[in-house]
């Protein structure tokens, strides 16, 4: 089994997947929501249940402060009915999702500085940032998750 990081954006919801060693992560494309990352459902189950996925990690966009604001609110909630959705899932006689995995959240602030600066070192031009920015910041999400969870 793997682990998905999940770094939600109003335009983009960026994914990353860990390696079944849980190491390291990378890069697993992005879903397209035009303003409401909440129709990212069903894509996200997709991943969950292609992959196994046995630990969800989504971001959580806190303020510099550490204080919550709508953004981070608003991803509670988004984590809060992926949760219900799973189990939802499970209970369908139909479903393939015969599994729970745990769903956390993980501080994000500055991943999406960090991803630019990464995509920077990498040689990636500015103007093709916008398209792979989201899922690098879900790597960065999901890598210091498995990092957490070695120690």
């Amino acid at each position: 089994m793997v682990w998905l990081g999940i770094d939600l954006g109003n335009a983009r919801v960026g994914l990353a997947l860990s390696d079944p060693e849980l190491t390291l992560a990378h890069p697993a494309g992005n879903i397209t929501v035009r303003g409401d990352y909440f129709q990212a459902f069903d894509e996200v189950l997709n991943v969950i249940e292609d992959e196994r996925v046995e630990c969800v990690v989504v971001g959580l966009p806190l303020q510099m402060d550490g204080t919550e604001g709508k953004s981070a609110k608003k991803a509670r909630r988004w984590t809060k009915a992926l949760g219900a959705r799973l189990e939802a899932e499970m209970e369908d006689d139909l479903s393939v999702i015969d599994w729970m995995p745990d769903i956390m959240l993980i501080d994000e602030r500055l991943t999406t500085v960090d991803a630019h600066r990464r995509l920077l070192d990498a040689q990636l031009g500015t103007r093709r940032h916008r398209a792979v920015v989201d899922q690098q910041s879900a790597v960065t999400i999901l890598q210091t998750a498995l990092e957490r969870a070695r120690r």
